[in-house]
């Protein structure tokens, strides 16, 4: 009786790549699913659910106010450098995103001891002229203000990004219809511009929904301020984790949002040949009415709260070994958290191709507060000090650059992700036509390509740590304080003068990078 020989069924080699991108999706995933098991969990919430749904109204009501105010100064501010020629352009081009260097509630303290009911100003107003300035910071319409301030680069970066990247041709054209500077900008500039309007904004809003240190110095109780005080106030993870639900859904429905509009768009199309935008000069009234409003972001920004802190700095007199041991412990936080977060993404950026769903686990992660992060973590970090007893500071540091990579991950992968678009399938097929394997070929071609990138995704992750409060302030160890919580401790005790010199130290710190990252996409060569 003869055999049939036996069916023999190749299956395809896993891929080293798409594992290392599985891991860090997975990276992301766990203290979110951390934070869905703890709201759902046993433990009895200490908050009712009104209060939940009052800090969620304050929150949406806090995000439309910003992402408005944010969508208009940004998108004017990038028109302006692009499109026309005015006193101080170039210096402005890149000096406009400069505020990303400041935390959030540095200008809260700036602003809030400045515009005081016993501040200098308002002081000297009354004794003077006899009259009251009719507003105050410590509210929603102050922090409103304050984060505006803060976050109006988002939309200024994407915007210039994209008007840069329009077609020339189209903006001829609707100036040869008659379109001035401003139709232009609505009937053209604008639309064509719109998924970048939509991502910028997005970032505006998930970066205000996630601040903790401005809202809270300010008083407004946003669903942030609520997963810290439930959590240590209450004590209680299950509140805090309810606080965080509607902080994930709402950051799932953003990027939604923000995907949504960019599918099937893009700034300029690929087929025509790339040609540099001519400014158009504006003279006079009008040329310096444009340097009074792009100086008065960048004072609103960075130079007038800023430079209000640096000024009461004599009057203080600094703590100076505990602001140096802060300014170590700031520095090796954002150092190794930038090192593990670019490690990640690269690991992400490498295997997205064949495990996409990995890459929007970590876009999400960016969306996400890191407060909620913390939360997250909360129950694996106990677990850990239970099974291992004395390990509690070290576990608390790596949980927290933990946390910190987490929520990182997708600042990173955005600019390493474009940076590997430079490598060709036909490279690839090069390396392993000469015998190297798929991750060898990634290490051979794609990483240095991408080499360049990962430093400025290094850069940016090292500025957003080095301003990271809530995360801080939930999972650091005991007697561990960085420049981001002496200041918060300062400014609770409502003595702002103290509080100023660790905020300035933060932005002398993220300063030079800020700088650099600008300068870099100033001079970058749009259409590439």
């Amino acid at each position: 009786m003869a055999l049939t020989p036996a069916l023999t069924v190749s299956l395809p080699r896993p891929s080293p790549l798409a594992a290392l991108a599985g891991l860090a999706g997975a990276a992301v995933a766990l203290p979110l699913i951390g934070v869905v098991l703890a709201a759902f969990g046993g433990e009895t919430a200490a908050i009712a659910t009104r209060d939940i749904l009052r800090y969620a109204a304050t929150s949406a009501w806090l995000a439309l106010l910003v992402g408005a105010v944010t969508a208009v100064a940004g998108t004017i501010a990038a028109w302006l450098v692009v499109m026309h020629r005015f006193p101080g352009r170039e210096l402005f081009a890149w000096a406009l995103a400069l505020p990303l260097a400041v935390p959030a509630f540095a200008l809260a303290y700036g602003y809030a001891d400045l515009f005081d009911v016993a501040g200098p100003l308002r002081t000297a107003l009354r004794g003077g002229v006899g009259i009251d300035l009719p507003f105050g910071m410590r509210g929603v319409g102050g922090a409103a203000f304050v984060l505006s301030c803060a976050f109006y680069p988002y939309v200024y970066l994407a915007m210039r990004a994209a008007f840069l990247n329009q077609s020339v041709n189209v903006l001829e054209a609707a100036r040869m219809l008659g379109c001035d500077g401003w139709s232009a900008l609505w009937r053209v500039g604008l639309p064509l511009a719109r998924p970048a309007l939509a991502a910028g904004v997005a970032l505006a809003v998930m970066e205000t929904l996630a601040d903790y240190g401005a809202v809270q110095f300010l008083s407004v109780q946003t669903l942030t301020t609520g997963v810290v005080r439930a959590w240590s106030v209450y004590g209680s993870t299950a509140s805090a984790a309810r606080f965080a639900l509607p902080l994930l859904v709402t950051a799932a429905l953003l990027l939604w949002i923000e995907r949504r509009g960019r599918k099937g768009r893009a700034h300029e199309s690929g087929r025509g040949r790339w040609r540099s935008i001519e400014p158009r000069r504006i003279s006079g009234v009008a040329g310096w009415a444009a340097s009074a409003f792009c100086l008065s972001l960048l004072s609103a920004g960075l130079l007038l709260p800023v430079g209000w802190l640096a000024w009461n700095l004599w009057r203080t007199l600094p703590d100076w070994p505990r602001l140096a041991d802060a300014a170590l412990h700031s520095l090796m936080l954002g150092l190794a958290g930038a090192f593990v977060t670019v490690a990640l993404a690269t690991m992400l950026a490498l295997g997205s191709r064949r495990l996409p769903m990995a890459a929007r686990l970590a876009s999400l992660g960016y969306a996400t507060p890191g407060a909620v992060m913390a939360i997250g973590l909360l129950a694996p970090a106990g677990a850990i000090w239970a099974l291992v007893p004395g390990s509690g500071a070290a576990v608390a540091v790596a949980l927290l650059i933990y946390a910190y990579a987490a929520r990182l991950m997708a600042a990173a992968l955005e600019p390493i992700d474009a940076g590997l678009t430079r490598v060709t399938p036909s490279m690839i097929q090069a390396a392993r036509t000469l015998g190297r394997s798929e991750a060898g070929a990634a290490m051979a071609v794609e990483l240095p390509v991408a080499r360049g990138v990962m430093l400025t995704a290094g850069l940016i992750v090292f500025i957003d740590i080095l301003k990271e409060l809530p995360a801080t302030l939930i999972l650091r160890p005991f007697n561990f304080d960085t420049l981001a919580v002496i200041a918060n401790n300062y400014a609770l005790d409502e003595r702002l003068g103290q509080a100023g010199l660790p905020s300035i130290l933060i932005v002398m710190l993220s300063l030079p990078a800020v700088a650099w990252l600008t300068r870099r996409i100033a001079r970058a060569r749009p259409g590439a």
